[in-house]
Order: C-alpha cells, then sequence, then structure tokens
C-alpha cells in the first residue's frame, strides 16, 4: 500500500511540476528562434559539442539513453555535419557496449528482446542484416550493442554496420529536424523539402513497428 502510495506522490509531483513549466511556457512564451539563437552560442563551441558526443558515447555503451544528443546536435547544424557528430558519438558508444557485454559476459542472463536479437545475430550476423536492425526503429541501439557483445560476433563487420546503418537514420532525424527549425524561421512549413524528411521518418516509424511487431509474433525455436 504505502508503495503504491509513493508511486502515485511520484506521478502527482511530475504532472504538477509538467503543468507548471506549461503554465509558464504559455504565460511567458519565449520566441522559438531566440532560443535556438540563444543555445547556438554555445552548441557551437568546440569544448561543448565534444563533450555532448562524448556523453552520447558514454551514455551509449552504458545502455542509458542518448537520444538528448540528437536534441542537442541537430537543430544547431545541417544536416550532414549533424550526422558526422551523432554517428561519431553512437560508434563509439556501440563499441564500448559491445566491449563491456564481452567482458562481462559470463555475469549476463540474457531475456526478452536481448535474447532476440542475440538469436538473429547468432544466425545471422552480415552486414545487411545489422544495418536493418540499426536503422530501423523499434530496436534499442544499447540492446544491439550488448547482444552483439554477448554473441561475440565479428567487431569488424559490427562497426561497420553501425557506422552506415546509423549514419542512414541520423540523416533522416537531423534533416527532419533541422528542416523543420529552418520552416518555422521562415514562415513557410510546407516546402517539400522539409516534407521528404518527415515523410521519411514516418515510412522508417512504420516499417520498424512492422517489423517489430512481425519478430515477436515469430514462433521461438
Amino acid at each position: 500500500m504505502y508503495r503504491a502510495l509513493g508511486l502515485y506522490w511520484r506521478l502527482g509531483v511530475a504532472a504538477g511540476c509538467i503543468a507548471l513549466v506549461a503554465f509558464l511556457w504559455i504565460s511567458y512564451s519565449p520566441d522559438l528562434m531566440t532560443v535556438k539563437y540563444g543555445m547556438s552560442q554555445w552548441m557551437h563551441h568546440p569544448v561543448v559539442v565534444a563533450g555532448v558526443v562524448v556523453i552520447m558515447a558514454v551514455t551509449l555503451a552504458t545502455g542509458l539513453p542518448s537520444s538528448i544528443g540528437l536534441w542537442l546536435i541537430a537543430p544547431f547544424y545541417p544536416p550532414l555535419i549533424a550526422t558526422c557528430l551523432l554517428t561519431l558519438g553512437s560508434v563509439a558508444g556501440a563499441f564500448g557496449g559491445y566491449q563491456l557485454a564481452a567482458r562481462t559476459s559470463a555475469a549476463w542472463q540474457p531475456k526478452g528482446l536481448t535474447l532476440k536479437i542475440m538469436k538473429t545475430l547468432q544466425d545471422r550476423s552480415d552486414l545487411l542484416t545489422q544495418c536493418a536492425l540499426r536503422i530501423l526503429p523499434g530496436f534499442p541501439h544499447a540492446v544491439i550493442n550488448f547482444a552483439a557483445g554477448l554473441s561475440r560476433i565479428p567487431l569488424t563487420v559490427f562497426l561497420l554496420a553501425a557506422a552506415i546503418g546509423l549514419s542512414v537514420k541520423w540523416a533522416v532525424y537531423s534533416s527532419a529536424i533541422y528542416g523543420a527549425i529552418e520552416a518555422i524561421e521562415e514562415g513557410d512549413p510546407l516546402q517539400f523539402d522539409v516534407l521528404l524528411p518527415l515523410l521519411a521518418l514516418t515510412l522508417l516509424l512504420l516499417v520498424g513497428a512492422w517489423f517489430k511487431r512481425r519478430s515477436r509474433a515469430a514462433p521461438k525455436s
């Protein structure tokens, strides 16, 4: 009972904080471009962007969400530069996660999605299969890294697939975010070069959801 009350209390506090932030935002709504300009002064500093890439690599290597890197880089850099920075952090994190799982494999008892990806990689660890896992949404990159390390698949192919697959995925995400912000600046959100990355992202999400449902429905061997 006390645990349930504690949970409700935390949910209530979180909801209150969200409501307060929403109220302040509506009441004193800052101009989005002013916020972007202020943050870009920091985000274009080499030390800051290097720190974001390092944090992204460390969080991904240890299994924590690394999406903060996307939101601190993609809005402030052209898609090509943002893709390179995000891919660098992600591949470094993939290498770290692989090594962490490989060196501590005796202490692991994989199950759920990790076990399914392990079986997939043990059956098919070719470049195209690994690229597909990286590109399609719905498959956490940390889980793929750990599953690859536990399966001890060839590291060279693993890193190459990570670089190719993640660069494609980050290119779509970066183009969508950067294009949307530019469209807001220009007051014309219906430009073709803005809508195209958003359509590509929607297609990726749909295919990823379908593939994930298909893998869950597959009979267990």
